[in-house]
């Protein structure tokens, strides 16, 4: 049967707004091997959910074509707008390419790209134009763990731009321990992470965890508290309650798409910032502490103040 190769050549919280996409295109093509051209090892725990059904190791657009050596197949450009990301695919001379319009790359379908888009709804609308079904409620994960009430504080993120002050993070932990809650810290900032546990008490598990161990320690925990980054998609995933602290770019685009009540946002921006900058964007640092403290609690409690 011929496969259908879908590039995805992005990290964890990226990976999973692209699952309702993932599963449109099974719907779509049931009879076909789904192959992953993404990283590892996100990619195959992907497979090991059942979502694709094999994995082409990708990292970058910069490499080896990953349709090379597949003999006919069929392509899905998830990753991107273009022209990049469609002229790799379009270099292993694929019987079809399902993709966002780009005049710079040859292609045309009709699905115009739009910028102001939610991740989620974005390679949705791709997947229906292209006769596929899927929506917001394909974003969730079946993985079950029972509850040990504990928070899980992720402090980290892939750019400066998102991260928010190691001050601030301390203060938050202190008082959450002070209240007797169990503080479970997580990331690959493990520096980070060690510093905070030694300055507050908290259980440091930075850079001990797989994916898989990461989203089952996720989804035994009462709340997650994060900025912008993968780790939030996962509570999405997985219905945990969270408290997400977005700046510079909007949860509009990349926020909760399900169970908002079971998520708050907090996010005080007046324009798109630089989500790659070195120093932490200005909409960021005007979330305090003691909001992220109110909204914790509220989520712990089982209600939610509003997003702000």
């Amino acid at each position: 049967m011929t496969p259908v190769l879908i590039l995805r050549a992005l990290g964890l919280g990226d990976g999973l707004t692209g699952v309702p996409a993932l599963r449109g295109l099974r719907r779509l093509f049931a009879d076909r091997p789904l192959l992953l051209a993404g990283p590892e090892p996100v990619s195959s725990w992907f497979a090991g959910l059942g979502l694709v059904d094999g994995v082409v190791s990708t990292t970058s657009l910069s490499g080896r074509p990953p349709g090379l050596g597949l003999g006919p197949h069929l392509a899905v450009n998830l990753h991107g707008c273009g022209p990049q990301s469609h002229r790799l695919l379009q270099a292993a001379a694929p019987r079809e390419l399902i993709a966002f319009d780009c005049l710079a790359a040859g292609h045309r379908a009709g699905c115009r790209w739009s910028d102001d888009e939610h991740e989620v709804d974005r390679w949705c609308r791709l997947v229906s134009t292209a006769g596929g079904s899927c929506d917001v409620s394909d974003l969730r994960l079946a993985i079950q763990a029972a509850c040990d009430g504990a928070i899980v504080v992720h402090p980290g993120a892939a750019s400066g731009a998102r991260r928010w002050p190691v001050k601030r993070w301390t203060e938050v932990i202190a008082e959450l321990r002070a209240e007797r809650h169990r503080v479970v810290l997580t990331g690959t900032e493990t520096e980070l992470c060690h510093a905070l546990s030694v300055a507050s008490g908290a259980e440091d598990l930075s850079g001990r965890l797989s994916i898989p161990e990461l989203a089952e320690r996720v989804a035994s925990a009462a709340l997650v508290v994060c900025g912008d980054t993968g780790i939030a998609h996962l509570a999405t995933a997985l219905g945990v309650r969270s408290v997400v602290l977005f700046g510079p770019v909007p949860p509009a685009r990349w926020g909760p798409r399900i169970d908002l009540d079971r998520h708050t946002v907090l996010y005080h921006g007046r324009r798109l910032g630089d989500p790659h900058a070195d120093r932490p964007d200005p909409a960021l640092l005007r979330i305090g502490v003691t909001e992220v403290l109110t909204a914790a609690r509220a989520q712990l409690h089982g209600t939610r103040q509003p997003s702000t």
